[in-house]
Formats: structure tokens, sequence, C-alpha cells
């Protein structure tokens, strides 16, 4: 655990407390520029403000690093996949060490009231509304860490250690060198491991492994206070439960220590389609209760969709062509389960794993000429995004705005949710992906900064639009933001208990009914672990406190 603090700060300790408190529950985040606010409906306003040497600490330009910071030409530190806010920084850091993160951090934290100067780690930049930028504050870039690697231990059980700026893909392909892969993923691996791990990470492994905050067995960390820490289940561990799931607000991921299991080489993936939401639900909730299930589990909903089993065909394989050919979608809603079956390719295994597959799919009731069957490699299966990623590259459609929608739904309330959103809000051709699956709640662990329903089971419901440049159309952005509205008002209902992932906020009353009982215990983490509020400033949870640090 972290040093016992004197007599002295304890006291000072117990006011700041009581003063954060105050503050806290009086005053929301403050407006930079109207941050899409979810009580009313607005465009979010790009705000590009250049850093000026007025702007920049004079003794900042002294720390003597390994690395170095960026003043000018940091243009790309204001971008992120959402593409809805454009937030220039003074400085951008590109360590070379945790040193280098480590002693900045401790130089803006003893700076105190002199500075408002705020950090925020920044991985690929994959944020949506902006919680990767730092408005006239000072961007790291995570990924230029160098000193880590990607380090395999083959014991029992095995791990690997990672640097915080690594990507899953390239942890992916390194420990498969060693027959190991992780165990929980997130669809996209084209991601860092502390920007995953300071959300969840989630996929359809979830309801079998937990997310991937769960599959950690150690982190190395720096507070807010310039600390670098150790932490774990028995070492730290209120840190370590702090930061995982935590937004950033807790202290920067420099290095995870991930469990890993042995990987397969092939993968058996699977889409039917249902007709009927009831009987979609009823059957993914049926598979992930089965101790002897799919690897992998999720569904999508497709609406008003024509042609959509000739789509599949450049990839998948129809177990009936015939009666897949006179299949007619008739511009239905569609819930499609995609499921997935590992296995290494030797004789008996095969067998084995095809009969496994007949006896899952024979308890299920989906339209039986909509079987689509594929066999890939694991990568294969697991980079599955990024081949989409490049043909939209191919087309100028990666970088335009994604204004995307993530929640957790309890299985009491996936029901309703469905009749009002499916039936009533998204009643036109879905622009983007709706992904839909359940996850088992026991294998999530609630000492963790994540905040997820209280139901044994829930679902994770993605809407994933992409805003046409310049259209005014229903692929526009401000057509999908005013259903973005529509959709998230009918998610407040308290009754419904839903819960945003990538939660965004802009008033710190929505944080508290976000976190609900545990806003106590996130403020107390707070000041504990970044009294200053130095860290991440744009999940727009707290504000840095303008008073000086204790001696």
């Amino acid at each position: 655990m972290v040093s016992p603090p004197s007599d002295s700060y304890k006291h000072k300790s117990i006011l700041y407390l009581k003063f954060f408190t105050i503050v806290f529950l009086i005053s929301c985040i403050p407006d930079t520029g109207n941050l899409c606010s979810n009580n009313s409906f607005s465009i979010p306003i790009v705000q590009s403000h250049e850093g000026s040497s007025k702007n920049i600490p004079s003794s900042l330009r002294k720390l003597n690093l390994d690395g170095y910071f960026s003043f000018d030409n940091n243009d790309h530190a204001a971008r992120d996949f959402g593409n809805l806010y454009h937030f220039l920084p003074v400085a951008v850091l590109h360590p070379k060490t945790v040193y280098d993160i480590s002693s900045t951090i401790k130089h803006i934290f003893q700076m105190g009231s002199d500075s408002e100067l705020t950090v925020t780690a920044r991985g690929h930049g994959h944020s949506l509304q902006g919680q990767a930028q730092s408005h006239q504050g000072l961007v790291i870039n995570m990924e230029s860490l160098e000193e880590i690697g990607i380090q395999v231990h083959n014991e029992e059980p095995p791990y690997v250690d990672v640097s915080g700026g690594e990507l899953w893909i390239n942890i992916l392909h390194e420990t498969l060198k060693h027959g190991l892969a992780p165990k929980s993923w997130t669809d996209y691996l084209h991601l860092t491991v502390g920007g995953t791990l300071s959300n969840a990470g989630i996929s359809g492994q979830a309801f079998k492994h937990g997310p991937q905050i769960n599959n950690i067995h150690q982190l190395e960390v720096i507070t807010g206070k310039g600390e670098v820490l150790t932490c774990s289940e028995k070492q730290n561990a209120e840190l370590y439960y702090s930061v995982l799931g935590g937004l950033g607000q807790f202290g920067i991921i420099t290095r995870a220590r991930i469990s890993l299991e042995p990987a397969p080489k092939k993968v058996k993936w699977i889409r039917v389609l249902y007709s009927e939401f009831s009987i979609f639900s009823r059957d993914q909730e049926y598979l992930i209760s089965l101790e002897n299930s799919f690897n992998y589990i999720e569904g999508f909903v497709m609406i008003n969709r024509t042609g959509i089993l000739e789509k599949w065909r450049s990839s998948f394989n129809p177990k009936d062509p015939l009666e897949a050919s006179q299949f007619n979608s008739d511009g239905r809603t569609l819930y499609c389960l995609e499921i997935a079956k590992y296995f290494n390719p030797d004789h008996e295994t095969t067998i084995m794993i095809n009969q496994t597959i007949e006896n899952l799919l024979s308890a299920l009731s989906y339209i039986t000429s909509t079987l689509f069957q594929s066999e890939v490699s694991y990568v294969e299966f697991l980079d599955r995004v990024h081949e989409s990623e490049m043909k939209l590259r191919a087309k100028s459609l990666w970088e335009v705005p994604h204004p995307w929608l993530n929640f957790l739904i309890p299985k009491s309330s996936i029901h309703d949710f469905a009749e009002q959103v499916f039936g009533n809000i998204l009643t036109d051709t879905n622009n983007g992906p709706v992904i839909i699956y359940p996850v088992n709640q026991s294998k999530w662990n609630s000492r963790t900064s994540f905040i997820t329903p209280d139901e044994d089971v829930f679902y994770q419901v993605a809407f994933l639009p992409s805003a046409m440049p310049s259209s005014k159309g229903k692929d526009g952005l401000e057509h999908i933001l005013i259903q973005n509205r529509r959709i998230l008002d009918f998610c407040t209902t308290p009754r419904l208990g839903i819960k945003q992932y990538l939660p965004h906020y802009s008033s710190q009353k929505e944080w508290q009914t976000h976190f609900g009982s545990r806003w106590e215990e996130i403020v107390h983490r707070k000041l504990a672990y970044d009294p200053l509020a130095i860290l991440s400033p744009g999940q727009r949870i707290f504000q840095k406190v303008m008073y000086p640090p204790p001696n």
C-alpha cells in the first residue's frame, strides 16, 4: 500500500476531502463549449486553441528527460476516433521511459495552484468524446514508451508483461509465437492496453472470461502525484482496483501483466438470423449459461436491410444454398447471432468440434435457411474489424465523425429497450452496426471502478454509426445526434437501470447518478491518488482544484 501519511497530512486530507465534497456537490464541470450535454440536444462545437508559449511553464522545458516534449504542430493530439471535438494541448510528451512520465507529473503536482496544467495519457486515440484530449494541457503519447516491450512468461499459469502503450494486435502476434494468447479481447485490436484497461475491454469472450480488466495479474501505475507503484490484488490493492475501469482518473497504466491461455489455431465462425427478438435473446442467454458453450457469442441488429445473405457469401458458406437463396428479409428488423468455436485442426479434434457445434445449434430456434459458416485462422477472426477499417480508409470513410453510443442493459429491461429503440426510434436502416449480446455478472469483479447494472445477466448494446461529411440526410451528423438524443432520453429512465459503457456526461450530477452508491468511494479514490485532479480532464468528472499540495 501507499506509505502511511503523517498526522499533519491526514488532517489536511480530511479538510481537502470536505472541500472536494462541497465543490463536487454544488458545481458542474466547467463548460468548454457546450460539450453535447445529455440534458439537451446540441451539435458538438469544435474548438482549436493555439498553444502559445505563455501557456507553457518554462520549468517544463527544463526537465531532464530521455524522451522529449513537442510544443508545436500537435494537431494530431487534438483529434480522436470520434472526430467530434478538437482541443489543442500546449504540449505533447513523447516519453521513452516511465521516469519521463513520473517526473513530469510529479513536477506538475509540485506546482500546485501555480498551474492549471492537466495531463492526459493518450494511446491510439480511439476515444469518442475528446477523453484522450487535454484542452490547453499536456498530452502523453503512450505509444512512444520503449523500455518494456512484450515479455512472455511460459510458466504456470502463463502471463505476458507489456507496456501500457502496447497495441493488443502486437501482443497477439508475439504471444502466439509461444502458443499462447490473452483470454479476453475487444472487437478491435488496434487499441492500447492502458486504454482498454482504463475502461473495461469487452468482446464476445466476456460471458466466459469476463472483461479484460478481470484478466490482469499486476499493474505498474503512475499516480497523479507522480508516484510509480506496482499494484495487484495483494499489493497496493486499492490502487489496483481503482485504476481498472477507472477512466484514467486515478493513475496512468505504464505496465500490465496479462493472463494467458493456450491459443487455438482455427475458428469455426457461424452466423444465423432471427425475426423475433424474444427468441434471439432467449437463445443468447441459453448459450452463455452453458459450461461447454461457444468461445465467442455476440449478435447484431439489422433494420430494413436487403440482400443480407448475399453479402455474407463473400466470407461465409450457407449450410443449404438452395434454402438460403429463397430467404427474403422483406425489410424486417432481423437479429443475427454470431458465434465461434476455437479448435486445433487435427482429425479427432475437428470431428469432436463439429459434433459439439451440431449439438449446440440443435437447441436453438433460428431461421434454419440462414445458417452460414466459415473456417478461418484465429488471427483472422480476432483481427476481423481491421479488414473493414482498411476498406473504409481506402474510401476516405474512416476519419469521419463517429457519434457512437454504448450501453449496459439489465436482462429485466432488455425487452423494453428492444421494443422502444429497435421498434420506434431506429425505424430506418441503421447507419452502422448495432451490436448486442449478454454477459454474466459473475465474471466481473465489483471491486474495480467499473460500473455495471445490478443483475446476474446484462447486455452490452453498441450503436456504431458513421456520419457522412457534409450530409444533411439520415446519414448526416445532425440526424444521427438527434436519434442518439432520443435513445439517451429513453435510457435515462430510472426503472430500467441502464448504465453507459465508455460513459460521457457533461455535469457532475450525471456522473453521480452513473456511479450511484459508489460515488463517495470514487471521490475518496480521487483524493488518494490524484488529489489535485491533474489526470484525464477529458472525462469531465473532476476539475483541477486550485490549492497548494501538502508539503
